[in-house]
């Protein structure tokens, strides 16, 4: 395989992450931040005021019927209180998601590229799908953070196999917002789920289950420069500050999951729909 890529598995089924550094080139990593900036440009801020936050999880229907669609969310502290911009679009935009990886084909080809499939396979996986996808801009002074999470909890099957693949595009440092890890916490399963609340009068999602326990002192920064990829498990414990720094953080991340003896649950928020049904990245 002409792109393959070796990775330390070991070391990944022990620690819950792993950083393969140079992942992708500089063109590929140019190309991304590209075809982002012509989508952002195109984009018009006034078509939906929608926030993403995860301290603050509320979901609207934007949010919920974007699996198979490009969608885009503000930062919490984009707008002043008229609900007016307080910066232009470009610096507002906290992520564009989900189906990224399917719908836009410069993203869909590196996303579906040999080595991605090569680190998929040394993972494991014999059928694995695509199942979302995020481009993160972690703006500038606004950027907000992201509270310690598992991927697991967002995107649950039976067995728990979700894998994370996040690559930087820009510098990924202390000062502008770096993922940092808990190595080892993802050999404790999954608790805490996020899904579509069963009652239909009350909001869109709910979380359940208990929250996490873990220890503030053991989260491990994982700085990464442009082209690395993190490989996540979907049971580690991983956050990542605020940014308010002058420079952004901006990522390219998206997520697998087997399908061969696995059962997706039907209650995750995010669902395959008739007209984006998950597509296997290859099938062995």
């Amino acid at each position: 395989m002409k792109d393959e890529i070796r990775i330390d598995t070991e070391k990944f089924r022990e620690d819950g992450y792993l950083a393969v550094d140079g992942f992708l080139t500089p063109e590929e990593v140019n190309e991304l931040k590209v075809e982002c900036k012509r989508l952002v440009d195109e984009f018009s801020a006034d078509e939906h005021q929608s926030i993403f936050s995860t301290k603050n999880q509320k979901s609207d229907d934007y949010f919920m019927t974007s699996g198979d669609k490009i969608r885009y969310f503000f930062e919490e502290d984009a707008f002043d209180e008229s609900g007016e911009l307080k910066v232009p679009k470009e610096r507002a935009i906290n992520k564009i998601g989900h189906a990224l990886y399917e719908l836009n084909p410069v993203f869909k080809r590196i996303t579906r590229s040999e080595k991605v499939q090569s680190v998929i396979r040394q993972c494991g996986m014999e059928k694995p799908a695509i199942v979302q996808s995020m481009y993160i801009f972690k703006q500038p002074q606004i950027g907000g953070a992201v509270v310690p999470h598992q991927d697991s909890t967002y995107l649950y099957t039976e067995p728990l196999n979700v894998i994370g693949l996040w690559i930087a595009l820009e510098d990924s440092t202390a000062e502008n917002g770096c993922l940092s890890f808990i190595p080892g916490s993802h050999k404790n399963g999954t608790s805490r789920r996020f899904i579509r609340n069963p009652d239909p009068n009350g909001p869109l999602t709910i979380l359940t289950g208990k929250p996490l326990e873990f220890d503030e002192t053991k989260f491990v920064p994982a700085p990464a420069k442009p082209g690395t990829l993190l490989l996540i498990n979907g049971e580690v414990i991983h956050q990542s500050e605020a940014n308010r720094s002058p420079k952004s953080r901006q990522i390219y991340t998206f997520h697998v999951v087997e399908t061969k003896d696995t059962v997706y649950s039907k209650e995750n928020w995010l669902q395959p729909t008739p007209e984006l049904p998950f597509p296997l990245l290859y099938d062995d």
